[in-house]
C-alpha cells in the first residue's frame, strides 16, 4: 500500500465506524425501550429511559468526534472499549452463531476494524481535525 492509499483507507474506516456509533446513539433516542431490554438481557442492568437518553447523547457525541478525527486516542479508544464490551457480553450468542444468532457475528469484524483503526490512529490524517491542528502548529 502506498503512502497515499493508507490515509484514504483509514478515512473510510473512520467514516464507517463513526457512522456505526452515531446510528446506535440515535437509535437509543428513537427506541429507548429496546435499549432498556438489551441492558437487562445482556448486561443484567435495569436502566431508566432517562439513562438511555443520556447514553444516546454521549454516543452521538462520541460518533461525531470519531467522524471528525478528534482526540483520536480518547475517541477511538472509547469506541473500541464500548464495542468490545458490547461484543463480550454477547459471547453466548457468538458460541452458537447459526439460526437466530447469526447477526451477532457481525460484531467480530467491526471489533477488528475498531482495533485496527486504534492501532493506526497516528496515520489517520485525511480530513482529521487533529491532523489539521498539528499542521497549523508547524
Amino acid at each position: 500500500m502506498s503512502n497515499r492509499e493508507l490515509p484514504v483507507a483509514l478515512f473510510i474506516l473512520r467514516l464507517g465506524l463513526g457512522a456505526f456509533l452515531l446510528l446506535f446513539g440515535i437509535d437509543k433516542l428513537v427506541a429507548p425501550a429496546t435499549t432498556v431490554e438489551v441492558f437487562a438481557q445482556f448486561y443484567g442492568l435495569i436502566v431508566s429511559h432517562g439513562m438511555v437518553y443520556g447514553a444516546g447523547v454521549l454516543e452521538i457525541l462520541l460518533g461525531l468526534a470519531f467522524l471528525a478525527g478528534l482526540w483520536k486516542t480518547l475517541s477511538y479508544g472509547l469506541g473500541l472499549l464500548l464495542h468490545a464490551v458490547s461484543t463480550l457480553v454477547t459471547y453466548q450468542e457468538l458460541l452458537s452463531p447459526f439460526g437466530a444468532n447469526h447477526l451477532f457475528l457481525a460484531a467480530l469484524p467491526v471489533l477488528a476494524a475498531f482495533i485496527a483503526l486504534f492501532l493506526l490512529r497516528q496515520q489517520d490524517t485525511l480530513l482529521s481535525l487533529d491532523a489539521s491542528a498539528r499542521e497549523e502548529d508547524k
